[in-house]
């Protein structure tokens, strides 16, 4: 199958194109930069991940690529891992993610769709919930973060083809995304954030990846899937079980007004409470490598002898 990756170079887009790649997938990473892009993945061993430009606004010099078979999957938008949300970046975040979906959608208008289409998403679809239990069927949240998403979602929505909605909680990986600030944060400060009692939904980088390449194979799936291992945490649990195995005594909590002081609106992240379950996942009998917080942990913090900040060459 050829797959089509928009936003490939981030870390699940990198993650799966690395593990799809060396299966015989056609793997096409959309970059706004496709000489780096291809510099890139030829330096980790594979150079036969093409690089097509693509600038996220309509679906020239690539949408021809589109087949009756193929597969896109649009993880395209800028990062909400910036250190204060401003109203420029807040309009950055929406604004990326809608004109991405609205180029998927141009290139179906003009060339017919594919196979399927993954879509992400993330698990601040559904706001602040505190205590209760969210699955795929539980209604969306209020706040910023929702409403990026409840709209991401909905920029493809009118796709004509099988469509996978990807709601994906806290990816863990040692050199990308949230997880190692989370990392540093557990090292030096503190047991908790806030009251410690707020759900963090969290899922191994290569479950991410091997979720996504579930959902392209099992044609009779679609609709949304909760990303998150089986196993939840509380935020306080999260950062203990860190704490473990760095093995680095528990300290001080923090305080969310600390917190909201220095990050901004991108503390939320971090204080809102998302106690996910991946119920679609786990009805198509979808398994897990790392189903537990620990199992996840100790590979990903002890891999290279015991050190938690060496550096990974590739994504594998």
């Amino acid at each position: 199958m050829r797959v089509l990756i928009t936003g490939g170079t981030g870390l699940i887009g990198s993650t799966l194109a690395h593990l799809l790649a060396p299966q015989g997938y056609e793997v096409i990473i959309l970059s706004r930069y496709p000489k780096q892009a291809a510099q890139l993945f030829s330096q980790q061993g594979l150079p036969q991940i093409q690089t097509i430009g693509w600038d996220a606004t309509s679906a020239q010099g690539w949408g021809e690529l589109l087949t009756n078979e193929c597969a896109i999957v649009n993880l395209a938008g800028a990062t909400p891992a910036h250190w204060r949300w401003t109203r420029t970046y807040r309009a950055r975040i929406l604004e990326s993610r809608l004109s991405a979906g609205q180029a998927v959608i141009q290139a179906m208008d003009h060339y017919g769709p594919p196979a399927v289409l993954i879509q992400a998403s993330a698990s601040g679809y559904y706001g602040d919930r505190g205590q209760e239990l969210l699955t795929e069927t539980s209604l969306p949240g209020q706040g910023f973060r929702a409403r990026v998403c409840q709209e991401w979602e909905a920029s493809t929505a009118s796709a004509p083809t099988r469509r996978c909605i990807v709601r994906t909680g806290l990816v863990l990986d040692l050199h990308a995304g949230a997880f190692p600030p989370l990392v540093q944060f557990a090292r030096v400060l503190g047991s908790q954030v806030g009251n410690g009692h707020q759900w963090l939904p969290w899922i191994h980088r290569m479950d991410v990846a091997r979720a996504i390449q579930f959902l392209l194979e099992q044609r009779q799936l679609s609709g949304p899937f909760n990303l998150c291992a089986p196993e939840g945490a509380t935020n306080r649990a999260f950062l203990r079980a860190v704490q473990d195995v760095l093995r680095r005594p528990p300290l001080f909590p923090l305080p969310a007004f600390v917190l909201r002081a220095a990050l901004g609106e991108l503390a939320t992240v971090m204080l809102d409470s998302q106690h996910l379950v991946p119920e679609h996942l786990t009805e198509a009998t979808f398994q897990f490598a790392y189903p537990t917080l620990s199992q996840a942990l100790y590979q990903l913090l002890r891999e290279r002898g015991g050190s938690p900040v060496a550096k990974r060459k590739v994504y594998v």
